[in-house]
């Protein structure tokens, strides 16, 4: 249910496009002029009293030459576009998000948010992850999920692309934020994974339409990304990541870190290690993190939806496959000559049971258990 009007709304577009208000100050002038068009009815003196806003921004918000053309463009922009301009002010505006100490006064959202979405874990990680990444990834992903986690990344390529694509996958919900306009999908190769998320979560961005996908965007995004979360999983990072900078950010908002730890000879889990050595928890299993919010999740997840592990109508060299597979990589070879079968036969049986997607293929014929 939306607090302000069309009208309002498009007040407010145009006092968020003011540069220097941000989210914080647009807040506290709503506070004193109940709405966003009495901001703009408002005196010199009177918005100067406001916290925040001194003589320059005042003289911006008064200044005649405030785009109301941009701002009715914007909000056209969304109508056609299906966007929904969710506010502070909203229900439907992310809990937790608004508990954090700089949430933006404007979403947009291309999807649904829902309470559900509460119970929600951000995974983040190295855009180019090494086959051990993408496994963690995966497995951790699917546990989540079935714990009935919403999980929440960037719609980067690597581990974004992976945890968004599992959860999909593992039928769970996933909420993407951009560091760019929201019609601006980033990178292009994720357009159809985008419509995806659309249609079993949300894409979210505070920046306006057209707004291009620059470094300096993805910090902004970033604290989103953790403020829409209990928590923040970071997999696999090196010493500059990204990842590295959504959990500071989380660290100051008062959210939990978790780490993956990663091989010392590995540059990927340089960042990892790091966190871990600076006080993020360890993850081995979900456990750790179920234990370590388990506080906010009393009652939620007794209540999560429970998927079961393997299908009842699995064949029976399926089954023996499963069984001899684990989170160890075991070669093909192995595996035919353990089960005493060919090599094609059970390259076969591999390929059914990835479909399903209960077992990975690594590189060099390498397979492990996915469940």
């Amino acid at each position: 249910m939306s607090y302000f009007d069309d009208s309002e709304k498009i007040a407010l577009l145009r006092l968020d496009s003011i540069p220097g208000i941000g989210g914080t100050r647009t807040r506290n002038l709503i506070a004193r002029f109940k709405n966003p068009s009495a901001v703009f009815q408002a005196s010199f003196a009177e918005l100067t009293k406001v916290e925040g806003i001194d003589k320059r921004l005042a003289l911006n918000i008064l200044n005649k030459k405030t785009d109301v053309r941009y701002a009715q463009d914007q909000f056209n922009k969304a109508r056609k576009l299906g966007v929904k301009i969710v506010t502070y002010w909203d229900r439907e505006y992310p809990e937790n998000l608004k508990k954090t100490a700089a949430p933006p006064a404007i979403l947009h959202v291309l999807g649904e948010i829902v309470p559900q979405d509460t119970i929600a874990l951000a995974v983040v990680g190295t855009r180019i992850p090494s086959d051990y990444g993408k496994v963690v990834t995966e497995k951790l992903t699917v546990q989540l999920v079935r714990k009935g986690f919403t999980i929440v990344s960037g719609l980067a390529r690597g581990i974004d692309t992976i945890a968004h694509r599992v959860t999909l996958n593992s039928c769970g919900r996933t909420i993407a934020v951009l560091g760019s306009g929201i019609d601006m999908i980033y990178p292009a190769e994720n357009k159809k994974l985008a419509a995806q998320i659309i249609q079993h979560g949300a894409i979210v961005s505070e920046f306006p339409f057209g707004t291009l996908p620059d470094a300096t965007n993805f910090p902004r995004r970033n604290r989103i990304i953790s403020g829409l979360s209990l928590g923040t999983l970071v997999v696999e990072a090196g010493q500059k990541s990204g990842a590295l900078i959504t959990a500071e950010i989380a660290l100051e908002q008062g959210r939990e870190v978790f780490a993956i730890p990663g091989s010392i000879l590995s540059n990927k889990s340089v960042g990892t290690n790091r966190l871990i050595k600076e006080g993020a928890k360890l993850v081995q299993t979900i456990d750790d993190i179920i234990i370590e919010l388990e506080p906010k999740l009393r009652g939620f997840c007794d209540e999560a939806r429970q998927m079961p592990s393997v299908p009842a109508e699995l064949s029976e060299i399926e089954k023996r496959m499963l069984k001899l597979l684990s989170e160890k990589p075991v070669h093909i070879d192995t595996i035919a000559q353990t089960l005493g079968i060919s090599t094609a036969e059970a390259l076969s049986v591999l390929l059914t049971l990835e479909l399903k997607e209960f077992v990975k293929q690594l590189s060099g014929k390498m397979f492990v258990r996915m469940i």
